[in-house]
């Protein structure tokens, strides 16, 4: 615990002097509803705008976004946490310009990490000396601690579902447990895999007809991914689809929200940098309100 504080205080004091950056977490409460292409497409689409854009892999347990974008890192997260390799050094140049934080793909003991290698994960984000305007986090599906935790520490929460009714439960399931548990207000939602915009429309109201209902929460539809074989057969190919087919409608619909992402206004507490990002992080895996 004396660690933790001892290099939170000396986070803070490295705050102040960088530049703010937007954290948004991706998740969606389940699996297969293409959370991690929306993450990935949408990091290029805001970089192509001009934003410095950082792409965190947060599954800890089954990372995918290296293998979406036809990478192979040799270093990720549990290299730092071991001493092996600072946060410079796993970083990895993806495609369109991103840079990629990679997870540890089966390494189960990310998921329960000592305090002492909390406070290794904030000394190294504190030591990160690139300017980002976006840090896009791709959680894991579910509603695990882990995923509660990295979406708790972000200040935007973007919900992706499709119009499946798992789908549509487990986003309630997941935005039900931080507005009760966490007293987050505020949900942004892509409906993705649509086969039109009146589709993603009807979807979104079934959802806010549960939440308006049993919660206390405003959500708004940030954006509709259509369905898209051309996104299909990006993933076949291992890239994105805005790389691999830019005239496709996916590929515009990602430009789409990418622009309504970069000027949506601020959601939760605005705390800044990467560090600030890192501390929320390990505030919520220990259980203390922020």
């Amino acid at each position: 615990m004396a660690l933790y504080k001892q290099d939170q205080a000396e986070g803070m004091r490295r705050m102040a002097q960088l530049k703010p950056v937007r954290a948004l977490a991706v998740t969606s409460g389940k699996g297969g509803v293409g959370k991690s292409n929306v993450s990935i497409n949408l990091g290029i689409a805001l970089r192509a705008m001009g934003r410095q854009v950082l792409l965190l892999d947060a599954d800890m347990s089954l990372a995918n976004v290296d293998v979406l974008l036809g990478l192979q890192p040799r270093y990720n997260l549990s290299h730092v946490l071991s001493g092996e390799r600072t946060l410079e050094e796993i970083l990895v140049e993806a495609p369109g310009g991103l840079k990629l934080i990679p997870a540890a793909s089966g390494i189960q003991r990310m998921s329960e990490l000592s305090g002492a290698e909390q406070a290794g994960i904030i000394r190294a984000f504190s030591e990160f000396n690139q300017d980002f305007d976006f840090l896009v986090v791709d959680t894991a599906a579910g509603i695990s601690s882990s995923v509660v935790n990295f979406a708790r520490a972000c200040q935007d929460i973007v919900v992706v579902l499709c119009d499946e009714p798992t789908s549509l439960t487990d986003a309630y399931a997941f935005i039900k447990l931080l507005n009760r548990d966490y007293s987050i207000y505020r949900f942004q939602i892509v409906a993705n895999m649509v086969q039109n915009a009146a589709q993603a429309q009807a979807l979104f109201v079934k959802l806010c007809r549960v939440t308006d209902r049993y919660l206390d929460v405003t959500l708004n539809l940030l954006g509709a991914i259509p369905h898209d074989n051309f996104l299909r057969k990006a993933v076949q190919k291992q890239t994105a689809v805005i790389q691999a087919f830019p005239q496709s409608p996916s590929a515009q619909a990602f430009h789409q929200l990418a622009r309504r992402v970069d000027n949506m206004p601020l959601g939760r507490e605005h705390g800044g940098q990467l560090a600030f990002f890192v501390e929320r992080m390990i505030q919520a895996s220990m259980g203390q309100a922020f």
